[in-house]
């Protein structure tokens, strides 16, 4: 009635690994067994050529390469290799075989299962390298394999076998502190290849661009790379104070949620790095259509002896190892004793790292705004002032206000639109409704927001309803606005309100938006708006997923463990659908 499943890696299970398969990404200048066919030296990183003629004594060129391509892996990677062999084996065994949802995925095809992060998944076929089979409650279809995280405990005991475990309290207590051991030792291990994934980056990648100064300048370098070097220097010291804290004699009593809440600050580093992913990203694949860049990071992977993977799937890691540790803590939790030494830590850690998760999704989400902002203020007729990302990234609230005038007491209907740190007012056209033109702007930060009762005014001698005034402190300015309901005078109240505590949490946080991100919006709207394309308003293209090109045709067939191969695609993230109200021209 207790059957328990556990899943470390595939040497736990006796199978051994299997070479990696030649990457999809590598260059056409490399030849089926993975050695290059030519490539320039000038594309090669420094102390390269010294190698390669060094190894002309003992062989060849290819035969350094041969060496360093068949060296092995590093690192286990998740989907592949033996891990993948012990996952189907297990599957065709009868096992239930479940991961967690690390992400949203949002179905785009009618084979595909969707599901929310947090949500558990049946694994029901693996064979496919990238696409597996699963089940949730309510349906069946292909998920992302990078977008899971198979669970350290499988088999967990149903409900009706608790009461028959706790006649045997020691047994069961005994199977927990196991299962307490499992995720601890799966903390440390993901940890410490984590760390050499870091270093084969930094060392491998980095230091050798770093050399090449005719090939990339400092921004570049920035720019693809971010602050990743921050990032090693805090993994290597909370992998320190993880290796302190272990019990190698009692694992399960080891004491980790203490070195979560000591480095919680450390963590927050990783939202410049996520901010920044996407220029990467698009910096990458402008360098991949140039070939001597190509063979440059294709040497350096293979001087580095590091797995076929092209370097912006490497630089994706840290995006998701930051995604991992709300799981992790949880799972942790649940195997520990509400009487442990660590419990309060962990609870304490788990909710941590949720926030810090959270501002980091946050703060994704307000870089995903920008291209959309800057396309409706190319849509706006007439512009002028500065841009406005230069000052605001965040829609708070829009809608239709009646503008008063003073002294005349004269009326006017303009559509308002509430970012962080200024109000922007428009002008509808008289034909078509939908074409807008600029009228002017307001700086909230020297606004202050009075609400005004219902009423005659004694300034102006006119009756007001639904009024409030936007008063300059300094200068004794005051302009007001009125609604046509009194519930939307509260909405407009309310975000009035929430515009403040968005701009305090910026400056607590530190939240900008760089140039370059803001120049490159603009540049992206100006674009579209050249071609004649419809201003779109949806995520930006970067996050817009394709249907994968080597989804499997149909459902999965009685498990045969051949390995299928498809076209390597980098995975997207943060399918979270943006909070931006729609725009309206």
């Amino acid at each position: 009635c207790w059957r328990k499943t556990i899943i470390t890696s595939a040497e736990s299970l006796d199978l051994s690994r299997r070479s990696c398969p030649l990457s999809q990404r590598a260059p056409t200048g490399l030849n089926h067994v993975g050695r290059p066919e030519h490539i320039p030296e000038t594309a090669m990183p420094g102390g390269a050529l010294d190698a390669a003629m060094c190894a002309e004594e003992a062989g060849s060129e290819e035969d350094l390469y041969e060496d360093l391509h068949g060296s092995g892996h590093h690192y286990s990677h998740p989907g592949g290799g033996g891990e993948q062999l012990a996952i189907n084996e297990l599957i065709s065994d009868g096992s239930v075989v479940c991961a967690e949802a690390l992400w949203d995925h949002v179905t785009m095809d009618d084979q595909e299962l969707g599901f929310k992060a947090g949500d558990v998944i049946e694994v029901m076929d693996a064979t496919n390298r990238e696409w597996w089979w699963g089940r949730v409650s309510d349906g069946e279809g292909w998920f992302p394999a990078s977008f899971v995280r198979l669970r350290v405990n499988q088999d967990e005991p149903v409900d009706d076998e608790a009461p028959r475990l706790g006649a045997g309290g020691a047994e069961a207590q005994s199977s927990k502190d196991q299962m307490r051991t499992n995720v601890i030792n799966e903390i440390l291990s993901t940890e410490r290849d984590y760390i050499k994934h870091l270093r084969d980056i930094c060392e491998g990648y980095l230091r050798q661009c770093r050399k090449r100064v005719d090939m990339f300048s400092e921004e570049q370098l920035r720019t693809i790379f971010g602050n990743i070097e921050d990032i090693y220097r805090c993994q290597k010291a909370f992998v320190k104070a993880l290796e302190q804290k272990f019990n190698r004699e009692r694992p399960h009593l080891s004491e980790l949620g203490a070195c979560f809440l000591e480095h919680q600050a450390d963590f927050q580093i990783y939202s410049e790095y996520c901010n920044n992913h996407p220029n990467a990203c698009v910096e990458l694949s402008r360098l991949a259509k140039l070939s001597k860049y190509v063979y440059f990071f294709e040497a350096c992977r293979l001087l580095q002896k590091m797995i076929d993977i092209s370097l912006d799937g490497f630089l994706l890691t840290p995006v998701q190892k930051i995604c991992k540790y709300p799981l992790q803590l949880a799972e942790l939790l649940k195997y520990t004793h509400p009487q442990h030494r660590d419990f309060k830590d962990v609870e304490a850690a788990l909710h941590a790292m949720k926030n810090v998760a959270q501002l980091i999704n946050e703060r994704k989400r307000r870089l995903e705004n920008i291209d959309k902002i800057a396309q409706w203020q190319s849509s706006i007729e007439d512009w002028e002032g500065e841009d406005l990302l230069v000052r605001s990234s965040e829609l708070i609230y829009s809608g239709e206000l009646t503008r008063v005038i003073q002294p005349q007491a004269k009326s006017q209907q303009r559509m308002f639109f509430l970012f962080d740190h200024q109000l922007i007012y428009c002008k509808k056209d008289l034909l078509r409704r939908d074409v807008l033109y600029y009228k002017g702007r307001l700086d909230m930060d020297s606004l202050e927001v009075v609400d005004l009762e219902d009423g005659k005014d004694r300034d102006l001698h006119v009756s007001l309803k639904n009024a409030f005034r936007l008063h300059c402190g300094t200068t004794g300015d005051g302009h007001l606005l009125c609604t046509r309901k009194p519930e939307q005078k509260q909405r407009w109240l309310k975000a009035f309100a929430r515009e403040r505590e968005q701009v305090w949490l910026d400056q607590e946080t530190g939240f900008i938006i760089t140039e370059l991100q803001r120049k490159q919006a603009m540049l992206n709207a100006s674009k579209e708006q050249a071609t004649g394309k419809p201003k779109a308003v949806g995520r930006p293209c970067y996050l817009t997923r394709q249907k994968h090109p080597a989804l499997p045709s149909s459902r999965p067939q009685p498990q045969v463990l051949v390995l299928a191969e498809p076209r390597r695609k980098p995975s997207t993230f943060w399918h979270s659908i943006s909070r931006l109200a729609p725009f309206r021209k």
